[in-house]
Protein backbone atom coordinates (compact mmCIF):
# COMPACT_ATOMS: atom_id res chain seq x y z
CA UNK A 1 0.00 0.00 0.00
CA UNK A 2 2.62 2.40 -1.01
CA UNK A 3 2.06 6.25 -2.35
CA UNK A 4 0.68 6.34 -6.00
CA UNK A 5 1.40 10.41 -6.94
CA UNK A 6 -1.26 12.10 -9.89
CA UNK A 7 -0.69 14.66 -11.48
CA UNK A 8 -2.51 17.18 -13.45
CA UNK A 9 -1.69 19.03 -16.91
CA UNK A 10 -0.51 22.00 -14.85
CA UNK A 11 2.44 19.89 -13.43
CA UNK A 12 0.91 20.06 -9.63
CA UNK A 13 0.83 17.00 -8.13
CA UNK A 14 -3.27 16.48 -7.22
CA UNK A 15 -3.38 13.25 -4.67
CA UNK A 16 -1.58 10.46 -3.18
CA UNK A 17 -3.79 8.03 -3.39
CA UNK A 18 -3.56 4.89 -0.99
CA UNK A 19 -4.77 1.39 -1.56
CA UNK A 20 -5.02 -2.05 -0.68
CA UNK A 21 -7.73 -4.59 0.74
CA UNK A 22 -7.28 -7.83 3.25
CA UNK A 23 -3.88 -7.68 5.09
CA UNK A 24 -2.67 -4.78 2.92
CA UNK A 25 -5.03 -2.64 4.71
CA UNK A 26 -2.91 -3.02 7.87
CA UNK A 27 0.24 -2.18 6.67
CA UNK A 28 0.35 1.88 8.10
CA UNK A 29 -1.13 0.62 11.01
CA UNK A 30 2.40 1.72 12.97
CA UNK A 31 2.55 5.12 10.54
CA UNK A 32 1.21 8.49 12.92
CA UNK A 33 -1.59 10.35 11.40
CA UNK A 34 -0.84 13.95 11.15
CA UNK A 35 1.44 16.93 9.81
CA UNK A 36 4.66 17.26 9.49
CA UNK A 37 6.47 20.40 9.49
CA UNK A 38 9.14 20.57 6.61
CA UNK A 39 11.49 22.75 4.66
CA UNK A 40 12.92 22.38 1.46
CA UNK A 41 16.45 23.97 2.38
CA UNK A 42 18.36 22.71 -1.31
CA UNK A 43 17.13 22.18 -4.79
CA UNK A 44 19.37 22.14 -7.42
CA UNK A 45 18.94 20.37 -11.19
CA UNK A 46 21.08 22.14 -13.76
CA UNK A 47 18.24 24.36 -16.10
CA UNK A 48 20.68 23.44 -19.35
CA UNK A 49 21.57 20.35 -19.92
CA UNK A 50 22.67 17.89 -22.80
CA UNK A 51 21.91 14.47 -24.00
CA UNK A 52 24.25 12.09 -22.85
CA UNK A 53 26.31 14.54 -20.30
CA UNK A 54 25.65 13.36 -16.38
CA UNK A 55 24.23 15.76 -14.25
CA UNK A 56 22.59 15.86 -10.37
CA UNK A 57 19.48 16.81 -9.02
CA UNK A 58 19.87 17.24 -5.34
CA UNK A 59 17.19 17.94 -2.71
CA UNK A 60 17.59 18.76 1.35
CA UNK A 61 14.73 18.77 3.24
CA UNK A 62 14.93 19.63 7.24
CA UNK A 63 12.45 18.75 9.65
CA UNK A 64 11.17 21.59 10.73
CA UNK A 65 8.73 20.87 13.31
CA UNK A 66 8.75 18.80 16.60
CA UNK A 67 8.15 15.18 15.85
CA UNK A 68 10.29 12.73 14.06
CA UNK A 69 8.63 12.36 10.30
CA UNK A 70 7.81 8.63 9.91
CA UNK A 71 9.42 8.22 6.54
CA UNK A 72 11.06 11.46 4.56
CA UNK A 73 10.07 10.88 0.97
CA UNK A 74 10.37 12.41 -2.50
CA UNK A 75 8.07 11.37 -5.14
CA UNK A 76 9.40 12.25 -8.96
CA UNK A 77 7.34 12.80 -12.11
CA UNK A 78 8.86 13.66 -14.54
CA UNK A 79 12.07 11.25 -14.86
CA UNK A 80 9.77 9.85 -18.09
CA UNK A 81 7.56 10.86 -20.41
CA UNK A 82 4.40 8.96 -22.01
CA UNK A 83 4.86 7.92 -25.72
CA UNK A 84 1.66 7.53 -27.90
CA UNK A 85 4.17 5.62 -31.10
CA UNK A 86 2.26 2.82 -32.14
CA UNK A 87 3.42 -0.80 -30.89
CA UNK A 88 5.63 0.12 -28.03
CA UNK A 89 6.22 -2.40 -25.36
CA UNK A 90 5.46 0.59 -23.12
CA UNK A 91 4.31 3.84 -23.44
CA UNK A 92 6.63 5.04 -20.58
CA UNK A 93 9.72 6.46 -22.23
CA UNK A 94 12.57 8.01 -20.32
CA UNK A 95 13.64 11.77 -20.21
CA UNK A 96 16.67 11.15 -17.43
CA UNK A 97 17.94 7.23 -17.31
CA UNK A 98 18.19 7.15 -13.44
CA UNK A 99 22.06 6.16 -12.86
CA UNK A 100 22.10 5.81 -9.53
CA UNK A 101 19.41 7.00 -7.26
CA UNK A 102 19.30 8.43 -2.93
CA UNK A 103 20.53 6.20 -0.62
CA UNK A 104 24.06 3.89 -0.16
CA UNK A 105 24.64 1.38 -2.66
CA UNK A 106 24.44 -2.15 -1.71
CA UNK A 107 28.38 -3.39 -1.32
CA UNK A 108 28.61 -5.30 -3.48
CA UNK A 109 26.40 -3.20 -5.96
CA UNK A 110 22.93 -5.20 -6.70
CA UNK A 111 20.60 -4.19 -9.56
CA UNK A 112 17.78 -6.49 -9.65
CA UNK A 113 15.51 -4.36 -12.15
CA UNK A 114 15.78 -2.38 -14.66
CA UNK A 115 13.56 0.43 -12.92
CA UNK A 116 15.58 0.23 -9.90
CA UNK A 117 19.17 1.71 -10.12
CA UNK A 118 21.71 0.98 -7.13
CA UNK A 119 20.86 3.76 -4.41
CA UNK A 120 19.07 2.02 -1.13
CA UNK A 121 16.19 4.48 -0.83
CA UNK A 122 14.39 2.90 -3.75
CA UNK A 123 10.76 1.62 -3.12
CA UNK A 124 8.01 -0.81 -4.46
CA UNK A 125 7.03 2.32 -6.65
CA UNK A 126 9.37 3.46 -9.10
CA UNK A 127 9.05 7.06 -8.42
CA UNK A 128 9.42 7.56 -4.70
CA UNK A 129 12.62 7.29 -2.89
CA UNK A 130 12.33 6.97 1.40
CA UNK A 131 15.93 7.40 3.68
CA UNK A 132 13.95 6.65 6.87
CA UNK A 133 13.07 8.54 10.01
CA UNK A 134 14.12 12.48 10.43
CA UNK A 135 14.42 13.48 13.81
CA UNK A 136 13.33 17.56 14.51
CA UNK A 137 15.48 19.28 13.27
CA UNK A 138 18.01 17.20 11.55
CA UNK A 139 18.61 17.14 7.67
CA UNK A 140 18.27 14.50 4.59
CA UNK A 141 19.66 14.91 1.00
CA UNK A 142 18.51 12.98 -1.72
CA UNK A 143 21.00 12.94 -4.42
CA UNK A 144 19.88 11.47 -7.91
CA UNK A 145 23.17 10.51 -10.65
CA UNK A 146 20.75 10.95 -14.13
CA UNK A 147 22.10 11.04 -17.72
CA UNK A 148 19.52 13.16 -20.27
CA UNK A 149 18.50 11.23 -23.19
CA UNK A 150 15.63 13.27 -25.07
CA UNK A 151 15.99 17.21 -25.80
CA UNK A 152 13.88 19.57 -25.53
CA UNK A 153 11.98 21.88 -22.71
CA UNK A 154 10.97 19.68 -20.28
CA UNK A 155 9.69 20.41 -16.52
CA UNK A 156 10.69 18.17 -13.59
CA UNK A 157 8.06 18.13 -10.86
CA UNK A 158 9.01 16.76 -6.87
CA UNK A 159 6.94 16.55 -3.50
CA UNK A 160 7.95 15.54 -0.18
CA UNK A 161 6.19 13.11 1.82
CA UNK A 162 6.12 12.70 5.73
CA UNK A 163 5.59 8.73 4.95
CA UNK A 164 4.66 5.92 2.77
CA UNK A 165 1.10 5.33 3.33
CA UNK A 166 -0.74 8.23 3.54
CA UNK A 167 -1.41 9.16 7.30
CA UNK A 168 1.40 11.17 7.90
CA UNK A 169 1.57 14.34 6.19
CA UNK A 170 4.26 16.93 4.99
CA UNK A 171 3.54 20.54 5.43
CA UNK A 172 5.64 23.95 4.94
CA UNK A 173 5.53 25.97 8.15
CA UNK A 174 2.85 27.92 6.42
CA UNK A 175 0.36 24.88 5.36
CA UNK A 176 1.20 24.32 2.11
CA UNK A 177 2.65 21.10 0.11
CA UNK A 178 5.82 20.85 0.09
CA UNK A 179 6.59 21.06 -3.74
CA UNK A 180 8.66 22.24 -6.51
CA UNK A 181 9.82 21.84 -10.37
CA UNK A 182 12.32 22.68 -12.47
CA UNK A 183 12.07 23.55 -16.20
CA UNK A 184 15.19 22.40 -18.36
CA UNK A 185 16.53 22.65 -21.58
CA UNK A 186 17.97 19.27 -23.07
CA UNK A 187 20.28 19.95 -25.88
CA UNK A 188 20.27 17.50 -28.70
CA UNK A 189 23.90 17.40 -29.37
CA UNK A 190 26.22 16.74 -26.44
CA UNK A 191 29.13 19.57 -25.45
CA UNK A 192 32.73 18.91 -27.61
CA UNK A 193 35.08 18.08 -25.25
CA UNK A 194 38.96 16.69 -25.55
CA UNK A 195 41.41 14.54 -23.00
CA UNK A 196 44.44 17.07 -22.30
CA UNK A 197 47.15 14.71 -21.73
CA UNK A 198 48.98 17.28 -20.02
CA UNK A 199 46.60 17.46 -17.25
CA UNK A 200 44.99 14.25 -17.53
CA UNK A 201 41.30 15.45 -17.59
CA UNK A 202 38.55 16.07 -20.19
CA UNK A 203 38.08 20.03 -20.86
CA UNK A 204 35.33 21.39 -22.83
CA UNK A 205 36.37 22.52 -26.63
CA UNK A 206 38.35 20.59 -29.65
CA UNK A 207 41.51 19.28 -29.10
CA UNK A 208 44.38 21.41 -30.68
CA UNK A 209 48.03 19.99 -30.63
CA UNK A 210 50.42 22.30 -29.10
CA UNK A 211 52.33 23.99 -31.71
CA UNK A 212 49.28 23.94 -34.23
Amino acid sequence: MLITVALGACGSFLAVVVGGCGEAAHQDAGEPRGSFTVRVTHADFPAKQAISRPERLVIDVRNAGSRTLPDVTVAIDSFNYRSDYPDLASRSRPVWFVDQGPGPTAQPPVETVAVAPPGGAVTANDNVWALGPLAPGASRSFVWRVTPVKSGTHTLNYRVYAGLHGRAEAVLAGGAAPTGHFSVAIAGVPPQTHFDPETGKVVPGPYTPSGS
